[in-house]
């Protein structure tokens, strides 16, 4: 193998955990890309011959780059129009990466995206890696050129701010095509009670549209506000058919580890309703359905085999 194979597959044996570990920092698969990319460009780059480490040294270099887009990130989202959501992601796709241990899972749920999205981008950088790759201390603080103790006490502060006190429910497919029935068939009732039931007291209804689609400007609270928020968005009209582009079929899936509703019209996913469940119900419900954030789950969706609609021409 020549010099030049070699260090590409050096590389290629890194980039799915690589592209885990970006789009828990960044929670968009498409500027994910783009920073292993920039990442990959610096490595066949380098003088490989002082590189004594290959992972940890393309994980500082990824870990720098994240940290400038965070920065550019946070000033596009103060100018995002209505509410910003991650990019939703299938299970089986490597950018959801290890899935070992509940902080492994949470870390690349929706919900738990969101929250970081409060942290500063050293603290989510600290808690990212700490939590869902398990890198100690002093690795952390080498590859953020801190001290060791400062960084743990970035960690801390970080746990404080996301920090939760209810147990998620485990979802493999067919737990979660039971769910998304049970949410489904509420929600096409027309009976707000029958979706109140299903929701925690504290639900959490929010939705990213893009400025392509409607979507409320701020999140919405509480069983009764949600379930007739749902209600209204689950009726059948010529106008929301036209707005999606037509009649669509109504999938489960797992996303991004929890209950996922996908809604297709034709070949294409216009729109994604994750369900975020705990003892206590459904806790939060979030709608992707900016079109630019559909195209990797679209483009997954068609790579893969899936289960039959629930519901077909909706």
């Amino acid at each position: 193998m020549s010099a030049g194979a070699r260090v590409v597959e050096v590389f290629e044996n890194s980039r799915p955990r690589l592209e885990a570990v970006a789009y828990r920092l960044l929670g968009s698969a498409s500027d994910a890309e783009d920073a292993v990319q920039d990442t990959f460009l610096r490595w066949h780059a380098a003088d490989h011959e002082f590189v004594e480490t290959p992972e940890a040294w393309l994980t500082k270099v990824l870990t720098n780059i994240c940290l400038n887009q965070l920065t550019s990130a946070r000033v596009r989202r103060e100018a995002y129009v209505g509410q910003w959501l991650p990019e939703p992601i299938f299970a089986g796709d490597r950018m959801f990466g290890p899935a070992d241990t509940v902080e492994q899972r949470e870390s690349v749920s929706i919900a738990m995206l969101t929250l970081m999205e409060r942290l500063s981008a050293k603290e989510r950088v600290v808690y990212v890696l700490r939590e869902a790759f398990g890198y100690a201390h002093s690795e952390i603080a080498e590859i953020l050129d801190l001290t060791e103790s400062n960084c743990y006490q970035i960690y801390r502060r970080a746990k404080q701010h996301v920090a939760g006190d209810r147990t998620r429910v485990e979802v493999d497919s067919a737990t979660a095509r039971k769910i998304v029935e049970e949410f489904l068939a509420a929600a096409l009732s027309g009976k707000t009670d029958s979706l109140v039931r299903l929701l925690s007291d504290d639900v959490v209804n929010a939705g990213d549209g893009g400025g392509v689609f409607f979507s409320l400007p701020e999140p919405i609270t509480g069983a009764l506000r949600v379930a007739r928020f749902l209600r209204r968005l689950f009726e059948s009209t010529v106008e929301k058919r036209a707005m999606i582009g037509g009649r669509a079929d109504l999938y489960s899936a797992v996303v991004n580890g929890v209950p996922g509703l996908v809604i297709m019209v034709g070949d294409r996913i216009v729109v994604v309703i994750t369900l975020e469940v705990t003892t206590h119900g459904i806790v939060a419900v979030h709608t992707q359905a900016n079109p630019s954030k559909l195209e990797r789950a679209t483009r997954h969706w068609a790579a893969f085999e899936h289960a039959d609609p629930l519901l077909k021409g909706w």
